[in-house]
């Protein structure tokens, strides 16, 4: 009988722990692992953006795409590819590859995850479907199997749209900037309080908060109304006398509402609100600056009564997303002037990533309630230029 070489045993015994490995990753015993639970505790939340694919350009974004003109978050394709495209599984000798999206949507029901094999498999605790395999020591997080989860349920769509943008764009503005004393609706109806412009409101209804930054040292005094219930009745009334007057400047002009928020009327900071969508869009809408100026614009031939707010919403040197992307110069809509350099809301990109205000500019220029004039100007002769090459958005 021949002698085995010695590295014959080695190769034998390195083959034998590879397939012992293998069998012990796949084996199949049909039945449900005692004590093991890989159920996601999570839920629908169309808040969350979850996309196919890692990287997504926005429409509108530059010939070559700026920093702010692509949405990169983790993706249903790279999760799927981590933990299922190993070299001894499905990244190797196991059908199918899941390396395509038509392949994995074979095993995925658009809006119902619950129904989608894929996701029966991701959290299953029968060993004999459990994928990955049970005891590969590579489960997915609960992170993961929440966007899987989210994904299927807004349609799984290979592309993200306005279904994925507008939900995602909403929870980042409103926790980044509405969340604190901010642009918060209690802060700008707290200032009117303090200076006694609202009736039944006094500074008993309100509290207080100081600010001081610590590298400058300049202090910034925050009142907020701490009433609800006063707090959505004033801020109800005053977005709807916004609306009403720009629906129609003669007809609504008893409309016209009387905020600044500067002095004298108020030297408290009361920036517009952004706590909701309903709030952005008016902002969007009819900018800050035009129904919150600091000097008289108009005075009542009657009451004498002395308005901070301009007539026309047009004519503004402001615009929601000037203030959220540096990678763009805003020009007037009215005047067609450009204005200075974008982006300060967001701190020029530090404030939010890149792919946050991409995300934000993705969804507001695919919004229909957003007109095109906010979009791309007076008969589309563009409304924001790129910095990096000077084309305009244009329709």
């Amino acid at each position: 009988m021949k002698k085995v070489s010695v590295i014959q045993t080695v190769v034998l015994f390195i083959c034998g722990v590879f397939l012992t490995t293998t069998v012990f990753q796949c084996r199949k015993a049909g039945d449900l692992v005692k004590d093991l639970d890989r159920s996601y505790t999570g839920g629908a939340d169309s808040t969350v953006y979850a996309s196919f694919y890692e990287s997504n350009t926005v429409n509108p974004s530059d010939v070559t795409p700026d920093v702010n003109d692509l949405i990169k978050f983790r993706g249903v394709q790279t999760i799927i590819h981590e933990y299922c495209g190993t070299s001894n599984c499905h990244g190797g000798p196991i059908a199918p590859k899941f390396d395509t999206y038509a392949e994995i949507m074979m095993y995925v029901t658009p809006g119902n995850p619950e129904g989608s094999k894929l996701w029966e498999f991701i959290t299953t605790n029968d060993f004999d479907k459990a994928m990955p395999p049970v005891g590969s020591n590579h489960e997915l997080s609960t992170t993961d199997k929440g966007l899987v989860y989210n994904w299927i349920k807004n349609g799984a769509k290979e592309r993200p749209n306005l279904n994925d943008f507008r939900p995602a764009a909403i929870r980042i503005i409103a926790d980044g900037c509405a969340s604190a004393n901010c642009h918060n609706q209690a802060t700008a109806v707290g200032g009117w309080a303090r200076k006694g412009l609202i009736p039944g409101l006094t500074s008993s209804d309100t509290s207080q908060f100081i600010y001081t930054n610590p590298t400058s040292g300049s202090v910034t005094v925050y009142c907020q109304v701490t009433n609800k219930t006063l707090l959505d009745q004033v801020w109800t009334a005053y977005k709807d006398s916004v609306k009403r007057f720009y629906a129609d400047t003669l007809a609504n002009a008893s409309f016209r509402p009387w905020k600044t928020v500067s002095t004298p009327v108020s030297a408290a900071s009361t920036r517009g609100p952004l706590n909701n969508y309903d709030d952005i869009l008016l902002d969007v809408l009819y900018p800050k600056s035009i129904r919150t100026n600091s000097s008289v614009v108009y005075t009542d031939p009657v009451t004498l009564k002395n308005y901070y707010v301009r007539g026309n919403y047009l004519n503004s040197n402001d615009n929601f997303i000037r203030r959220m992307d540096s990678t763009l110069i805003y020009h007037n809509a009215f005047t067609g002037v450009a204005q200075s350099k974008s982006g300060n809301m967001a701190y020029d990109d530090g404030g939010c990533k890149p792919s946050e205000v991409a995300l934000i500019k993705a969804w507001y220029f695919a919004d229909p309630n957003i007109p095109d004039v906010w979009k791309y100007g007076t008969n589309n002769v563009g409304l924001f230029k790129y910095i990096k090459s000077g084309n305009f958005i244009v329709r």
